[in-house]
């Protein structure tokens, strides 16, 4: 039986297998996470959900979800996408979506990495603020 020292060490090293150009291959994920199911080792299912941790933590960074209160134009979506590209790097997938409780402004999440500018955001702050007060 493997250490789960050793099960992290072997996941991140079939996951290093998986990149191309510092971002992870889909296809090359599939095939990694089949071939070490189907090999059969004793501690397959440690490896492989650490290297799931590695691929869902992976994706987080490379997905960006952007929220505004109303659907914002096409020309703001693109100047988006360029600045969290440059911000980011390349292979960055955006998602927009649309929540009225946001009243205005716009929600950027990149992975663990929270920008809010809704006007939703900075009332809930200033809440917190005065909250704290005697």
């Amino acid at each position: 039986m493997k250490s789960n020292k050793q099960a992290k060490r072997e996941a991140k090293q079939l996951f290093r297998l998986c990149q191309v150009n510092g971002l992870a291959d889909q296809n090359r994920t599939e095939k990694v996470a089949r071939a070490v199911a189907v090999a059969g080792y004793r501690d397959c299912h440690r490896i492989l959900g650490h290297f799931l941790r590695l691929v869902t933590l992976d994706r987080a960074r490379h997905t960006a979800n952007i929220e505004s209160a109303a659907p914002l134009p096409e020309s703001l979506q693109a100047a988006i996408r360029d600045g969290l590209s440059r911000r980011f790097g390349p292979g960055l997938t955006t998602t927009f979506g649309e929540r009225p409780e946001l009243i205005g402004g716009v929600r950027i999440q990149v992975g663990s990495d929270v920008y809010d500018g809704s006007v939703r955001g900075r009332l809930d702050a200033l809440a917190d603020r005065f909250g704290d007060q005697p």
